[in-house]
């Protein structure tokens, strides 16, 4: 006999995927567990305003977690914390779900992971993590209220931020790497209307500056003309892409070689009864809509294998 938790499904992540494969899951009376190590909502508790998922015309990124949730948890899942150190597959088929909190034992599990920020690799990055250098304008956007600040990128999330940013700071410049934006045009058209909001282009950051409680600058280099230069800035928001959260989870063989989860048109990887929803998945559009519709599909799918053994 073992202690060790045991559920029909566990799903690892509980952001908008998972979320959703909890709901569908144990709505169908499987018993259902959702694993994350951090606070449910995922990237939802980052983002401001949320203007294209069906059913709100506009609304904030944490409340839509906390009714996401509501609703994941109304059959019966649980939420627990933990951080996964490997997975391992059992004779009888089980999956044995290593964690910093110890094991559990699944017959279905769903990876809901997502994904988080890349960093620049930069000097000044890391020493001055919390002291101007952000990956979430709407959590640090206030305390640069008045000041002029950067956003590094060139994607949905920068120009996002960057308008965000621009109704609280004195003035946002915006360095992007190429000589063009890759965001939405409905985003970029906002943002040119922005008066305090500028575009340098073919310029990457090299390296941040500043004291010993702040940023005060950084180092620029235009990869067109080969310039360095200095740029003065209160704080530096950094969004230049994404990537997996898929740490604990390469042994299972599941990942592709950059770490995303391919699936088929059933959520279903390539081990039976392990599935993958949301933003960890090898896909072209990352949004919580698609997440929604990733994880509807992985807990019934989820289901359909436990009723089947």
């Amino acid at each position: 006999m073992t202690d060790r938790k045991q559920y029909d499904v566990l799903i690892i992540g509980a952001g908008p995927a998972g979320m959703t494969a909890a709901t569908y899951a144990s709505r169908a009376e499987l018993s259902t567990a959702m694993l994350d190590q951090g606070i449910y909502g995922g990237q939802m508790n980052n983002t401001a305003d949320v203007e294209n998922y069906p059913g709100y015309q506009n609304i904030q990124g944490p409340d839509l977690a906390e009714k996401m949730y509501a609703s994941s948890t109304q059959f019966g899942a649980e939420y627990t914390f933990g951080k996964v150190d490997g997975v391992e597959l059992l004779d009888n088929g089980d999956k044995l779900v290593h964690t910093d909190a110890g094991d559990i034992e699944a017959k279905a599990v769903v990876i809901a992971t997502g994904s988080e920020h890349v960093h620049l690799g930069v000097p000044g990055e890391e020493a001055f993590q919390g002291k101007g250098v952000s990956y979430c304008a709407v959590c640090d956007a206030a305390f640069f209220k008045g000041e002029s600040v950067s956003v590094v990128g060139g994607g949905d999330s920068a120009v996002e931020e960057g308008l965000y940013l621009a109704d609280i700071v004195k003035d946002v410049t915006i360095f992007v790497r190429s000589g063009e934006l890759k965001a939405q045009p409905i985003l970029q058209e906002r943002a040119k209307k922005k008066e305090n909001i500028r575009f340098v282009w073919h310029t990457e950051v090299t390296a941040i500056r500043g004291d010993d409680n702040e940023v005060k600058s950084v180092d620029l280099y235009n990869n067109q003309t080969g310039e360095h230069s200095s740029f003065e800035t209160a704080a530096v928001f950094i969004y230049v892409g994404l990537q997996p959260n898929t740490a604990g989870l390469k042994e299972l063989g599941v990942t592709d070689d950059q770490g995303w989860i391919p699936t088929d048109e059933h959520m279903a990887t390539s081990v039976p009864g392990v599935f993958a929803a949301g933003d960890v998945r090898a896909k072209d559009l990352r949004q919580i809509a698609t997440a929604v519709g990733d994880g509807g599909l992985a807990g019934q799918e989820a289901y359909n294998y436990v009723a089947s053994r």
